[in-house]
């Protein structure tokens, strides 16, 4: 079965290179973005602005490749790819949570961004606290080594 998505916008960063860029957006506090959105999914942007945050869903248009074993940021030791948000997956999806400051037609305002500059954006969903924020969540491995996440940078480790 072949599955294709089409673009609704394009999120723009400060960020042109992957190096340095922060890598969750936790470790983005106060980085300003914008999305372009397509003009014929303006309609769909009715009501949005209620939400103080949303969930944006895009392609890791940069990463090329995949490895099922990885090491990712916050780690020394290889993973497997679906137990971290590393880029490079069998299906390049991202998905980031930023705060929503405003929306002007076919221009929403974002902050907390940790994407590319570029990146195309495939869909945007509300975060509702009631649906997303889950009591008695465990972290696995990632379980106390994001005391820092600030600090942590993107690197060459994912081209």
């Amino acid at each position: 079965m072949k599955i294709t998505f089409e673009q609704i916008g394009i999120i723009h960063t400060p960020f042109t290179t992957k190096e340095n860029m922060p890598i969750q957006p936790k470790g983005a506090i106060g980085i300003k973005g914008k999305i372009i959105l397509n003009k014929e999914y303006i309609k769909g942007l009715k009501d949005l602005n209620g939400y103080s945050h949303i969930i944006l869903l895009y392609y890791f248009h940069k990463s090329k490749s995949y490895e099922l074993q990885t090491k990712p940021f916050l780690d020394d030791t290889k993973r497997g790819v679906f137990s971290t948000r590393a880029p490079k997956r069998p299906n390049g999806i991202g998905m980031s949570v930023v705060r929503l400051l405003n929306i002007e037609k076919d221009i929403l305002y974002i902050e907390n961004v940790d994407m590319l500059d570029g990146t195309p954006l495939l869909d945007i969903k509300p975060y509702v606290s009631y649906f997303d924020d889950h009591k008695g969540i465990t972290n696995g491995w990632i379980e106390n080594k994001t005391d820092d996440i600030s600090l942590v940078k993107s690197d060459e480790r994912f081209k």
